[in-house]
């Protein structure tokens, strides 16, 4: 139950604060507009590209799916957190800029979604080649995304642009760098033990 609550909490906290964040982030908005012009302003826009991508959306999925320790458990955490984020994000977008709601849609979607990525993120426990395609899962979803679907949501590169794209590759491959070394390394002590 303690696993669930978390999940619940967890995925609230993270829904909401990624609205916020999207929020001070534009420069129209009444939470952006006094940020205009300072670092803040660009501070908040790297945080808004690399937290309101679907990449990191899934992170939640499988950090919460992963904490929860067994397959059924890391589905069901998936989900609550995945449904939490949404409901979170919708409400906190409707105080903080007054956006339309898409949380019906998205709801229904976090539901196979948190289930899938939570059993995966519970497999990343597993030994063996179960275990490493499952914690690879994270790093290599977020190079997908940044090839089909990169954060540029202005058709010139920025600094702000630049620099959430370096973050995500650079925490993308050092991710799998060491998901691959862990892998190797246990098969190293099997083999030695």
């Amino acid at each position: 139950m303690k696993i669930m609550m978390g999940a619940l909490a967890a995925g609230a906290g993270f829904g909401a604060a990624t609205s916020l964040i999207n929020a001070l982030s534009s420069p129209y908005g009444e939470l952006g507009a006094p940020l205009r012009g300072t670092i803040w302003a660009g501070a908040a826009k790297v945080l808004s590209l690399l937290v309101d991508a679907g990449w990191s959306w899934a992170a939640l999925a499988v950090a919460v799916g992963w904490l929860a320790g067994t397959p059924v458990r890391g589905a069901l955490a998936g989900a609550l957190a995945l449904i939490a984020a949404t409901g979170a994000y919708y409400v906190t977008d409707a105080f903080a800029s007054g956006a339309e709601s898409e949380m019906v849609r998205w709801g229904v979607a976090a539901v196979p979604l948190g289930l899938a990525l939570g059993a995966v993120g519970a497999a990343i426990r597993r030994p063996g080649l179960i275990g490493l395609l499952a914690a690879l899962t994270v790093p290599v979803g977020a190079a997908v995304q940044m090839v089909v679907l990169p954060p540029q949501p202005h058709p010139t590169l920025t600094p702000t642009i630049v620099l959430a794209e370096v973050i995500v590759w650079t925490g993308a491959v050092l991710t799998a760098g060491w998901v691959v070394h862990r892998f190797w390394a246990a098969r190293r002590a099997a083999v030695a033990g």
